[in-house]
């Protein structure tokens, strides 16, 4: 069998930006210790949908597949890390390794009134918004006071994000830079295919995934063509169905960018 490919530095940058006690990454290490997502969301103590939001997240953020179902077996089928799973709790632990000496070398170095170290602890980017996306800027257009950055997804679909002129400079902004484009799952529409009558300037194509349904509106989450995953809600009385070509929209001001520091 072909050795998969090493997880590359944005990959890596992207899934590992937290310590190693990130819920998400114990969630995936849990996957691979008892080969059940069910089991896994029960031993890290959130829910199923919350371990499926882990694992899609840290899937779009390493930009390769972490975990696959498996099926047969007398427990009916199951869950289990791939290669580039494995890669990555392995680079998880070398990095928590180095995280503690360095955090240690700077707690030598000042006293503990400094407050360095736990500061340094805090850097990391934690955030409520699901939709978070590995893209690449395109084009950078100024509209008034603020800036329009044109983005474009592995797969060529592109999608638009408004931010302030100096939030473009303060990101050091420039063609080919390469950001995460952050979406509330509450500003995400998601339409029945091909919602050609929204007016709002961003329209990704995908198919449904997983539901959740609720009589105010499903909350559906969609396998993009790129093979990243989006979360949204529809309207209610939609009823979206499972493997049913959708769209999500949301507007350019929704999308927040962020940058690997």
């Amino acid at each position: 069998m072909t050795p998969p490919p090493p997880l590359s530095h944005a990959g890596l940058a992207g899934a590992l930006g937290h310590e190693a006690a990130d819920k998400r990454l114990d969630i995936l290490r849990r996957i691979g210790q008892v080969g059940s997502i069910s089991e896994a969301a029960r031993g890290a103590d959130v829910s199923y949908k919350a371990a499926w939001q882990a694992i899609d997240t840290l899937t779009n953020l390493a930009g390769a597949p972490l975990v696959e179902r498996t099926v047969g077996g007398s427990g009916g089928g199951g869950a289990q890390l791939t290669a580039t799973g494995l890669q990555l709790l392995d680079a998880a632990d070398t990095l928590a390794t180095l995280r503690q000496q360095a955090l240690a070398q700077v707690a030598q170095r000042h006293a503990p009134a400094d407050g360095v170290a736990p500061r340094l602890a805090a850097l990391s980017l934690r955030t409520s918004m699901r939709n978070q996306l590995p893209c690449q800027v395109v084009a950078l257009q100024r509209a008034g006071r603020a800036m329009q950055v044109r983005l474009r997804l592995s797969d060529g679909s592109t999608l638009v994000s408004r931010i302030t002129r100096e939030s473009a400079e303060l990101l050091d902004l420039a063609v080919g830079s390469e950001v995460l484009a952050l979406a509330k799952a509450t500003a995400v529409a998601v339409l029945a295919a091909p919602a050609n009558g929204s007016a709002l300037p961003n329209r990704l194509h995908g198919t449904v995934a997983r539901l959740a349904r609720s009589t105010s509106g499903d909350e559906v989450v969609l396998t993009l063509a790129c093979g990243l995953q989006m979360v949204g809600f529809s309207a209610p009385g939609l009823q979206l169905k499972v493997g049913q070509a959708a769209v999500v929209v949301f507007d350019d001001a929704a999308v927040v960018l962020a940058i690997g520091g």
